[in-house]
């Protein structure tokens, strides 16, 4: 059982941080990141809200991944840990996908 609390615990430390830029990010005058350090993101964003709206759904929904993954290791260590996977692989290439869509609409 301990196992499952440390694999819970691990999703839910990778979720939070996803979840908190999702929820108050969204609402910045400045356009939200996808990469570190992206300067060029000013220049452009010409809609900053609605690209930021889009952009918090789309951390928030990455947020939601990473906790449903933690349940999953609750359920099945096995099974989280197959969730875990496909979050950081699958996951991020489909976070990416969608970033560039966000991106190529409010540009």
């Amino acid at each position: 059982m301990a196992e499952k609390i440390v694999g819970l615990i691990s999703c839910l430390l990778c979720a939070v941080p996803f979840l908190i830029i999702g929820i108050f990010e969204k609402n910045s005058k400045e356009p939200i990141t996808f990469w570190s350090g992206d300067k060029t993101l000013k220049s452009k964003v010409k809609d900053v809200t609605a690209y930021n709206l889009e952009m918090g759904m789309l951390y928030q929904k990455c947020a939601f991944a990473f906790m449903l993954s933690g349940i999953c290791c609750l359920i099945s260590l096995g099974l989280g840990i197959v969730m875990l996977v496909l979050d950081c692989t699958v996951g991020v290439y489909l976070m990416y996908r969608s970033y560039k869509r966000i991106l190529e609409r409010n540009s």
